[in-house]
């Protein structure tokens, strides 16, 4: 590992000192993650906990001109980056933090690690992106639901077409939007994998029947919270 990823790494190791809980999803796409933070979600509140959601571009700041970028299919892997972490800045300090200082429980729909896989499989240099993001505060609790790739492919499969930036088009691994996806996506896999470790992920099996995991979920979130 690098100086300055050792540095950043120590950064997102130093527990937050709020009285909330924050818990955040990472995995490829179509690895079922949001479904089961999602139930997690419901059943916490059911338990009369208060919890936040957040999710990934979704800030009310930016998140109108990724859209709008991405549509145009015009952006390059660095800008890409400068935006979402614009996104994620805002949502940070005017979501997740405040309501961690309320005692709330935040569920978090990707995180900072998502920057750190996806743009890396651009070709990102992963010391920058990683220093892009060292405002960030360690997470109690990060969920890494793994997947096949060919598994992920075919549950979006049955209902649409991968997106042009889901699939890794941008950066022109194949004419072939499925099989720019099976390459682009495994890219991205690898860089969670390394992560595993260097971040302390909880390993989620996201190929097991979905009780199965929101039972996992579930046992390890009431661990965490205490």
């Amino acid at each position: 590992m690098s100086k300055g990823k050792a540095r950043l790494s120590m950064r997102l190791n130093n527990k937050h000192n709020f009285p909330g809980k924050l818990f955040v999803v990472e995995g490829v796409d179509g690895s079922g993650k949001s479904t089961q933070l999602d139930l997690l979600r419901n059943w916490l509140e059911s338990k009369g906990k208060s919890v936040i959601f957040t999710e990934w571009n979704s800030s009310v700041l930016i998140s109108k001109t990724i859209k709008q970028a991405q549509r145009s299919n015009s952006l390059i892997p660095t800008t890409f980056s400068l935006l979402h972490a614009t996104d994620f800045a805002d949502r940070l300090e005017n979501i997740i933090i405040p309501a961690l200082k309320a005692g709330l429980i935040v569920l978090a729909d990707r995180y900072c690690y998502t920057a750190f896989a996806r743009d890396v499989a651009r070709g990102v240099d992963a010391d920058w992106v990683r220093s892009l993001y060292g405002f960030s505060i360690r997470p109690d609790g990060a969920f890494y639901f793994q997947v096949p790739v060919e598994i992920s492919l075919a549950r979006i499969a049955n209902s649409r077409m991968p997106g042009y930036y889901e699939s890794g088009m941008d950066v022109g691994l194949s004419a072939d939007p499925m099989e720019s996806f099976q390459i682009f996506q495994s890219r991205i896999i690898n860089e969670y994998d390394k992560m595993v470790s260097e971040y302390g992920f909880h390993t989620m099996p996201a190929i097991k029947p979905i009780h199965e995991q929101q039972m996992l979920f579930r046992e390890i979130a009431t661990s965490l919270i205490g």
